[in-house]
């Protein structure tokens, strides 16, 4: 039973206690509660970003940090029209996912991820859509030793394949691509196959992340600024080298 004196000093200084204080990466959340989607939505999980700042680590180089994101559903209108511009029609959503795929910048490592990631979707009965370059700023102002090792950003897209019906079953299809895709990336042994990476690779969510600071990630992605990038939740992540 709470005692009097437990109940006002909650009242006077609610439940933080800086006992429990630890140094830690940033999280914050937003979402529309009945699940409507728009554009605000990101707009403010972004906002809440640049609020985190100080849970990230600036080093010398105050243009380099520990890296910084963001997780949305997937801005369908946004893919739909952006892929029917290159003549590739999206199956409905939730019969496709989306990749998101960091590739080295040299072209026959990246040529080599690429043909992996394809043969891996074919392996386990999919259909290979397309590929998708992902609009960055690359004029905005960035640390040296964050341009050096920037990467080639793509999304790939997945539908789902005849024996697939739900849609959970195509996130585990989804799930199997990427490592099985990773394992044999890594087993090439290219010269460059450390820069490949993939942030994300699902039906319901998408990840833009890099190694930005809090405030950058917003001005380096265009697709964040585009109105038609809309979802009814926003998961945002500073990260602090613990």
């Amino acid at each position: 039973m709470t005692t009097a004196a437990e109940i006002q000093h909650l009242q006077d200084h609610g439940l933080y206690s800086s006992a429990q204080e630890h140094d830690a990466c940033g999280v914050g959340f937003v979402a529309h509660i009945k699940g409507v989607k728009s554009h605000d939505i990101v707009k403010n999980a972004l906002k809440i970003l640049e609020n985190l700042d100080h849970r990230g680590a600036v080093g010398a180089d105050k243009l380099m940090g520990d890296g910084a994101g963001i997780l949305l559903q997937l801005p369908d209108a946004l893919y739909r029209e952006e892929m029917a511009a290159q003549g590739i029609t999206l199956p409905p959503p939730g019969e496709y996912g989306v990749g998101m795929v960091f590739l080295p910048k040299e072209h026959a490592s990246r040529l080599a991820c690429e043909q992996e990631l394809e043969r891996a979707v074919r392996a386990e009965g999919q259909v290979m859509l397309g590929w998708r370059d992902v609009p960055v700023n690359r004029d905005m102002p960035m640390s040296p030793n964050v341009r050096k090792k920037e990467p080639i950003l793509k999304q790939i897209f997945i539908g789902r394949g005849s024996d697939v019906i739900v849609q959970d079953a195509l996130e585990r299809k989804l799930y199997v691509i990427r490592k099985c895709a990773s394992k044999h990336i890594m087993a090439l042994k290219l010269k460059h196959s450390k820069e490949y990476y993939v942030p994300s690779m699902s039906s319901r969510t998408v990840i833009y992340k890099g190694l930005l600071l809090a405030d950058q990630v917003g001005t380096y992605f265009s697709d964040l600024t585009d109105p038609r990038c809309v979802s009814a939740l926003g998961l945002v992540h500073q990260r602090f080298s613990t």
